[in-house]
């Protein structure tokens, strides 16, 4: 198993976006979410992220109901010029409500939820702010044109959009130019190319893949989240991680062990290089967001980076997702893909 230190190759985020490492860090984790984290640990993989030229850092206000990006803040401060710092807004949560959600995009909610962002990170500017789930009920010329003022005021950089789909990408273009798309991409979730990527591709906006890992699953860290996971961790919701739908699913992942095995590599690292190699499939620039609390396995993901899969491989690996049983949420409601069913 490579654990090199070589810094990765970049990639730019849209036309005239930022310089990222070609692969990203999904922060929502390292404090939040999986159940109790070992701070110290925690923050000597964040400053894995660096060395290792992992520079789009990913996180929420949601994540923890903003703990998440208070956590990150002493990391942010010490390597400002290092990272590409991206958070979203859209979700609204309480911590004095942990059941609280409701999805916010009025252009008065946009305000206060940057505002509140700009203080707990403890930076002047967002490098890329992500709208994270779309309400239909708001017109989206209205969400991207209040992002849009944030940019011009100079507390947003670039602007971003989380689980939307192909026409609603376009439609907000028209509005503001879009650095990059976040949605779930993975061996077990293509719904994202039925219309988002392509539109993507067409408009020169990266796409961000969170959870290329399957939340864990496509590791092999666990094979049932209801029997081996903590109460506290949220992946126990999840349809297709746990029960039968579980059982179904690891039997899935014979033929990414097999080439695993063969190339000396572990099956997350070829799963994270066959979504670094969307981008050669489709023509965009792929940046995956992988979450650890682990510095051996932030440096074993960034090693994926320089694994190509041969044609062979990629063909072994094609039709799994068509096969997975169960979803990906409990409630798909707020996913491009259910926007996409309704059209």
């Amino acid at each position: 198993m490579s654990t090199s230190i070589e810094p990765i190759p970049t990639v730019r985020l849209g036309t005239g976006g930022p310089l990222v490492g070609v692969q990203g860090f999904g922060a929502m984790g390292i404090s939040a979410a999986y159940g109790q984290t070992d701070d110290a640990a925690a923050r000597d993989t964040l400053e894995a992220t660096v060395e290792a030229g992992v520079t789009l850092i990913d996180t929420a206000d949601m994540y923890g109901s903003g703990a998440n990006e208070e956590f990150l803040a002493p990391f942010v401060a010490a390597h400002r010029d290092d990272i590409t710092l991206a958070t979203k807004f859209g979700i609204e949560t309480r911590a004095d409500d942990p059941g609280h959600r409701a999805v916010r995009n009025d252009p008065a909610y946009v305000r206060r939820a940057v505002e509140g962002s700009l203080r707990r990170l403890g930076v002047e500017a967002i490098d890329l702010y992500y709208m994270h789930r779309r309400d239909p009920g708001v017109p989206l010329a209205e969400s991207v044109g209040a992002m849009a003022g944030l940019v011009r005021e100079g507390k947003v950089k670039h602007l971003g959009l989380s689980e939307v789909t192909g026409a609603e990408l376009r439609e907000a273009y028209a509005v503001h130019p879009i650095a990059a798309v976040q949605s779930e991409w993975s061996l077990f979730s293509r719904d994202v190319e039925h219309s988002v990527v392509g539109a993507a591709a067409d408009l020169g906006v990266a796409f961000v893949p969170y959870s290329p890992l399957g939340r864990g699953f496509l590791t092999g860290a666990f094979t049932d989240a209801s029997a081996e996971l903590s109460s506290d961790d949220f992946r126990q919701s999840m349809p297709r991680l746990s029960g039968d739908n579980a059982v179904a699913n690891a039997a899935l992942l014979t033929p990414l062990r097999a080439i695993a095995a063969d190339r000396g590599a572990t099956p997350a690292q070829i799963a994270l290089a066959w979504v670094q190699q969307r981008a050669r499939a489709h023509g965009l620039a792929v940046v995956p967001i992988p979450g650890t609390r682990k510095r051996g396995r932030l440096l074993e993901n960034a090693a994926a980076t320089r694994i190509t899969l041969t044609p062979g491989e990629l063909a072994l690996l094609e039709p799994i997702a068509d096969q997975v049983a169960g979803d990906r949420y409990p409630d798909m409601s707020l996913t491009s893909a259910a926007r996409e069913a309704q059209a």
